[in-house]
C-alpha cells in the first residue's frame, strides 16, 4: 500500500515525520530535533523546520495531520484542549489548520481533565498513542487502562473507546533532575541506571508509613553506608519513582482492568518489571502507536 497521510508526532524537544499507509503503519520515519520548545514560536520557524525535514514530501499532495506541543500556547498555532470524556470524534472535531506553503496542516487538540481533588490534568500527543493502541488492541476499547511511560508517563483510563480521564506522574523527570542536580547524584557513577531497580520498586512497593521524600534521601545514606554500592543507586531511584508512581496508578485503577504499556520498548520493559512485582505479571506493550492514531484521526477529519 502506499502512503495516504503525512503524520507529525511534534512534540517539545523533537519532531516525528511519517509516511502513513492506510492500515496506520508509517512507510518512512524522519526525525529533527526542532522540536516546538526549542523554536522561537513563529509561524516562519516551524515552516522552515518542515521545510529541513520532509521539503520533498510536499509534491506528494498528501493530507497532513499532526498532534503534540505544535497546538500548544507556545507552537504552531494553539489548539484548546477537548475535555474529557473525549473519543476520536471529538478530537477531530477540535482540530484547527496552518498554512504550509500552499498545504493546510491540521493540528489536533490535546485532552484535559479535572483529577479527583479538583485539579486539572492536561496531555498533547499522548491522546493520538491512546487511539492508535485502541485501534491495533480493539479488545480494549470497553474498558482499560494505556500507561505511557516517558518523561510525564500518562494513566489513561478508556470506557467504551473515549478517554474517561487521566493522571500526569513526572517521574522520568524528577528522576533527571534528582541525579543532575541534587545531592543524590553525587555518589552515582555516570552511565545508564544498573543494579538495584528491583530493590528500588519493592521499596516503594512495601513502604509502611514512609513517604517518598523520606525514602528519597535513603538512596544517599544506602549509597554512604555501603548498603548499596554506588553502581546501583541509579537504578534503585528509578526503581524508587515509578515504585511510587505504580502505588498511586494502580490506586485508582479500576478493579480488573486490563493494562498496556505503549511507548520506547526499554523503558516499558522497565515498567512491566515493576507491575510485576506489584503483583500485575505479563502485560502487554506496544511500542509508539502514534501513526495508528493520526490514521484513524485523518479519516475524521
Amino acid at each position: 500500500m502506499g502512503a495516504h497521510l503525512i503524520g507529525l508526532d511534534w512534540g517539545s524537544s523533537s519532531l516525528r515525520a511519517m509516511l502513513i499507509d492506510a492500515g496506520g503503519a508509517a512507510l518512512e520515519t524522519r526525525t529533527s530535533t526542532a522540536g516546538a520548545s526549542t523554536l522561537d514560536g513563529s509561524p516562519a520557524a516551524f515552516s522552515a523546520a518542515l521545510d529541513a525535514l520532509i521539503g520533498d514530501w510536499r509534491d506528494k499532495a498528501l493530507p497532513m495531520l499532526a498532534c503534540g506541543m505544535v497546538g500548544s500556547q507556545h507552537g504552531w498555532r494553539e489548539v484548546p484542549y477537548a475535555d474529557c470524556p473525549s473519543d476520536a470524534r471529538a478530537l477531530a472535531n477540535g482540530a484547527l489548520s496552518v498554512d504550509w506553503r500552499g498545504q493546510y496542516l491540521r493540528l489536533l487538540p490535546g485532552l484535559r481533565c479535572e483529577t479527583p481533588a479538583g485539579v486539572p490534568d492536561v496531555m498533547r500527543g499522548e491522546e493520538t498513542q491512546v487511539l492508535g493502541a485502541l485501534q491495533l488492541r480493539p479488545d480494549l476499547a470497553a474498558r482499560s487502562c494505556i500507561v505511557m511511560p516517558g518523561t510525564h508517563s500518562k494513566w489513561a483510563r478508556v470506557r467504551d473507546g473515549a478517554v474517561q480521564d487521566f493522571a500526569t506522574h513526572m517521574s522520568g523527570e524528577l528522576y533527571a533532575l534528582l541525579r543532575q542536580h541534587s545531592v543524590l547524584g553525587r555518589l552515582m557513577p555516570a552511565g545508564e541506571a544498573g543494579t538495584g531497580f528491583v530493590e528500588g520498586v519493592s521499596a516503594a512497593r512495601d513502604q509502611g508509613a514512609a513517604g517518598l521524600s523520606h525514602q528519597l534521601f535513603a538512596v544517599r545514606t544506602l549509597g554512604l553506608t555501603g548498603r548499596l554500592p554506588h553502581e546501583a543507586l541509579s537504578g534503585y531511584l528509578s526503581g524508587l519513582l515509578i515504585g511510587h508512581e505504580l502505588r498511586a496508578g494502580l490506586a485508582e485503577l479500576d478493579q480488573g482492568a486490563p493494562l498496556l504499556l505503549v511507548g520506547e520498548p526499554a523503558l516499558c520493559a522497565r515498567y512491566a518489571a515493576a507491575l510485576d512485582l506489584f503483583g500485575r505479571p505479563a502485560v502487554p506493550v506496544l511500542p509508539n502507536t502514534a501513526a495508528a492514531g493520526l490514521q484513524r484521526l485523518a479519516t475524521l477529519i
